[in-house]
């Protein structure tokens, strides 16, 4: 039974309401020892705890799409097959985007919301450069099929979830892909391929998007394993003009990191509720050393460039939960590198899916903005408005369009 399938929910639902109603029929009618009645009404006392922990459990992870299913939850997947030893670039030499293509099989994405906005696809993929076997999710935008768009490319968007997260949860949990639909359409927002990868590549641990010799290689997973099958499978833009990234918590960092480390692979990233020093989560892999927070740290390799690299970074978060990694950023950015810091004041939401849901729709805005110039306006398409830049109401700071001054009067 799949943990975030419907029968488990369901089941969960019975045996709460069987563990309530249990005490209330039985315990007055017990017969027999006092000893053995006192151990029946506690073994229903707890029957009724565990269930409603399990039930209030069950609800939580199929809100936040924590762990996707049993082996994530029980600590015994692991994704990595080898982790050679790739180099500085992540490519262990390989011409990769000379390797033959490979087609993947793709079928429907089951859970929560999964068949909303025209359905999400998945597939397996084995990384033949990082070592990584997992799942990668795939929707495609409303105009992908239609006939004036067949001899079209279209801009892809990398969605990483956070740790513990699922790949699902962008599609699940934020509905990104019913947000962008009417936008979409209506041509407010650019239409984008939405992939969104394993990142959760070891049982309780997080990679840190960090790649590892001997251990993992989730940076080559990311930026070259999975956006090489996406290019390979469908009519995608090619990197880097067509191509960005998008993540919250522990996703926000991998974001940043990939486009600043790898701005021949990505023109753009958003992050929210993100960190720059990897030690932001300190089960991650890129924490464990000096070394490795230096080398997995956007900020770090940011300030190394000796020529600015031309990339763009969103940066949105609250008061020590990613506003500070945003403005540390764009205080030593040079042109042609820009980074737009968003406020958010704690009572927009935390660090959940509240606070990063509704601004699912400003980002892609920004987003299109960004990425436009690589693929041409699409037909019928008005200018993307732009985010505001004052204001500051309430509707403005849940969203991520408050401005920086706002903020500033709001601290």
């Amino acid at each position: 039974m799949s943990l975030t399938g419907t029968p488990f929910l369901y089941t969960t639902i019975a045996l709460a309401v069987v563990a309530l109603a249990l005490p209330l029929a039985l315990w007055s009618r017990l017969r027999g020892p006092q000893a053995l009645r006192t151990a029946v009404r506690m073994l229903m006392l707890l029957f009724s705890q565990a269930t409603a922990v399990t039930l209030v459990f069950v609800l939580v992870n199929n809100s936040n799409n924590l762990y996707d299913n049993w082996a994530d939850l029980l600590g015994t997947g692991n994704h990595v097959q080898q982790a050679a030893n790739l180099g500085a670039d992540g490519t262990g030499g390989i011409a990769y985007r000379k390797l033959p293509k490979v087609r993947q099989a793709f079928g429907p994405a089951d859970g929560p919301g999964m068949r909303a906005a025209g359905g999400v696809r998945v597939t397996q993929l084995k990384g033949r450069v990082s070592g990584v076997s997992a799942e990668v999710y795939v929707w495609l935008p409303p105009q992908y099929d239609e006939p004036a768009y067949r001899n079209r490319k279209f801009p892809v968007v990398e969605l990483l979830s956070g740790y513990p997260g699922s790949a699902k949860a962008w599609f699940g949990s934020l509905k990104v892909h019913e947000q962008l639909l009417p936008l979409m359409k209506s041509g407010r927002v650019a239409p984008f391929i939405l992939v969104s990868p394993r990142t959760n590549l070891i049982a309780k641990i997080d990679t840190g998007c960090a790649n590892i010799p001997g251990t993992v290689n989730a940076d080559s997973w990311l930026s070259i394993d999975v956006p090489k099958m996406i290019t390979d499978n469908f009519r995608a833009e090619s990197a880097p003009n067509g191509w960005a990234t998008a993540g919250y918590s522990a996703g926000a960092h991998c974001a940043a990191k990939l486009a600043v480390a790898h701005p021949d692979r990505y023109r753009a990233a958003v992050s929210l509720s993100g960190y720059n020093d990897p030690i932001g989560e300190r089960n991650s892999l890129a924490a464990q050393s000096v070394e490795l927070r230096r080398a997995n740290n956007p900020y770090v390799l940011l300030h190394n460039y000796r020529v600015p690299p031309r990339v763009s970074l969103y940066m949105s978060g609250e008061a020590g939960d990613g506003y500070q990694a945003g403005v540390a950023l764009e205080q030593i950015a040079k042109a042609p590198t820009s980074v737009r810091v968003v406020f958010l004041p704690r009572s927009a939401g935390g660090h959940s899916m509240a606070l990063w849901r509704p601004q699912v729709p400003t980002v892609f805005r920004w987003l299109t903005q960004q990425l436009a110039p690589a693929h041409g306006r699409h037909p019928g398409s008005p200018t993307p408005p732009g985010p505001s830049t004052g204001g500051s109401r309430p509707a403005e700071l849940a969203s991520g369009t408050s401005s920086r001054a706002g903020a500033g009067r709001r601290r």
